[in-house]
């Protein structure tokens, strides 16, 4: 526990510090703690340390996890999400960032539906332009949005991406802020139903650049928990 809370520690002062140099305040952001392949033992650490916000990759993977935590923390679904899972992701998750196609749209509403809740998501940008990524292209995102608004019980809260894999802070810092365009654009297209409050941009290799960028949500794994196995 002591190395868990260390990490988180210093990843505050970290987040202060860039935050202090770009003009931003703390309490603006949010962490996500991402649990992905982190045996349970150690998420319950966190949590223990006053994490509240995990994040999982896999539905399935969560599940165990989910189960022995529960609402002790806000579980977010950070990973790509198929259609055949979304019934098990609601019952889990608070948040589900990786929303990227109206069939899996469609089907988040109408199980929203039929297990009367609101299902909360994020749109999912490959600003990167890279094949391996899931994600909607940035020129689809307003017409996408339009169209996701019009379903019941689905509500976007904001948008996702992930950083191109390189080590270039210039391609990373275009990709942030081609997403912070698109929020913005959206935010005074004031379309209904679509709240853009959360940018959700930045993992333990790039969330500074992230942060400079706008992101109010980071996805941190490596520097919470350590290198994976």
């Amino acid at each position: 526990m002591p190395e868990i809370k260390e990490n988180w520690d210093r990843l505050w002062e970290r987040i202060d510090q860039v935050c202090h140099h770009s003009g931003r305040h703390p309490e603006e952001i949010k962490v996500v703690a991402v649990a992905k392949t982190i045996p349970l033992e150690l998420v319950k650490e966190a949590v223990d340390c006053g994490i509240t916000e995990i994040g999982e990759n896999r539905v399935q993977e969560a599940k165990s996890k989910f189960e022995a935590i529960g609402d002790r923390a806000h579980w977010h679904l950070v990973g790509h999400l198929q259609t055949n899972k979304v019934k098990a992701a609601l019952e889990m998750f608070d948040l589900i960032h990786s929303l990227d196609s109206m069939k899996l749209a469609n089907e988040i509403s109408s199980r929203a539906q039929s297990m009367n809740k609101e299902a909360r998501v994020l749109m999912q940008v490959n600003t990167s332009a890279e094949e391996s990524k899931f994600g909607l292209e940035p020129e689809r995102v307003l017409g996408f949005a339009e169209q996701v608004a019009a379903l019941p019980n689905l509500k976007v809260l904001g948008l996702m991406t992930i950083g191109p894999f390189t080590e270039e802070e210039n391609l990373i810092r275009r990709s942030f802020r081609e997403l912070r365009r698109l929020f913005q654009e959206l935010k005074e297209a004031s379309i209904p139903n679509i709240d853009m409050e959360i940018l959700s941009m930045g993992m333990s290799a790039d969330y500074e650049v992230a942060l400079q960028e706008g992101a109010n949500m980071l996805r941190i794994g490596t520097s919470i928990f350590g290198p994976r196995k």
